[in-house]
């Protein structure tokens, strides 16, 4: 199939699955989000570490999604958050297999399951905080924070293509490709997207908001690939996996929401809007 027919029928389901679970129902979301987060975290874990240390990297997940699970309960069933504490237990199991690896010469690779923690699974985590707000469930937040990265990287691609082939490189020495003009592209079109958002009512608080919003959200969006382009290259790979036709891994589609949203949420924390 010819990749471009592929990428784009891909997307279309890809969004149309994101849509649907974000707007029916809490539990439909926390499916995808779990699934998200363990392919995730797969993909990055062999990425880095190849095939080394798989019961470590098997616990980290199941971290992973206990800490999801722990405080989607505690965000809507107003679970004790106490509870919360079985994760520090699993953290410190993870700890203390790594006192049972035999073959020490690349432990220095165990670092890897700690960042892959805080990378992957502390911000889709967090993202109860969003859908959960008030013990209800409510994902309009978070997907009009998708519709702002994905408008945002409509317009860097488009705009890169139109402009940015021979202009000045963002930041060549990490992701050759992406250039100052499609940063401006995307930026422009993110903003285009939150003061649709804010016409129609999405967004709650004043339109000026939504375009400091869209910026932020941008600006740490293209940080987010840049981060994930630099662990790619490092660890000499193309993309992260194979799990979207077209598009690469998970952690391929979602490495500028994992930086964008947490940046846009701490933003409307810190003004009081949600």
């Amino acid at each position: 199939m010819n990749n471009t027919v592929k990428r784009s029928l891909s997307g279309v389901v890809f969004l149309a699955v994101m849509i649907s679970c974000l707007y029916l129902n809490e539990w439909l979301y926390g499916a995808l989000l779990i699934f998200m987060m363990i392919a995730m975290l797969h993909e990055f874990f062999a990425m880095t570490m190849g095939d080394k240390y798989k019961l470590s990297r098997v616990l980290a997940i199941l971290l992973g999604v206990c800490s999801f699970v722990s405080l989607f309960l505690v965000y809507r069933f107003s679970l004790d958050f106490k509870f919360v504490g079985i994760n520090v237990i699993l953290l410190l199991g993870i700890m203390i297999s790594s006192l049972y690896v035999k073959d020490k010469t690349e432990f220095r690779r165990f670092a890897f399951i700690y960042t892959g923690l805080l990378y992957i699974a502390i911000p889709l985590s967090l993202s109860n905080l969003v859908v959960l707000r008030g013990g209800a469930f409510d994902g309009t937040l978070m997907l009009a924070f998708f519709c702002i990265i994905w408008a945002s990287d409509v317009g860097a691609y488009c705009i890169g293509m139109l402009f940015g082939k021979n202009g000045r490189k963002l930041f060549p020495t990490v992701s050759p490709k992406k250039s100052w003009a499609g940063f401006w592209g995307g930026m422009l079109m993110a903003v285009v997207a939150a003061m649709i958002l804010s016409l129609t009512g999405l967004f709650t608080f004043p339109w000026w908001h939504s375009i400091i919003l869209a910026v932020i959200m941008h600006s740490l969006g293209v940080y987010g690939d840049l981060f994930e382009s630099q662990w790619k290259r490092v660890c000499e790979v193309k993309d992260s996996g194979n799990i979207i036709p077209g598009h690469g891994g998970a952690l391929d589609r979602f490495d500028s929401a994992l930086f964008a949203i947490p940046a846009g949420v701490i933003y409307l924390v810190i003004n009081g809007l949600i």
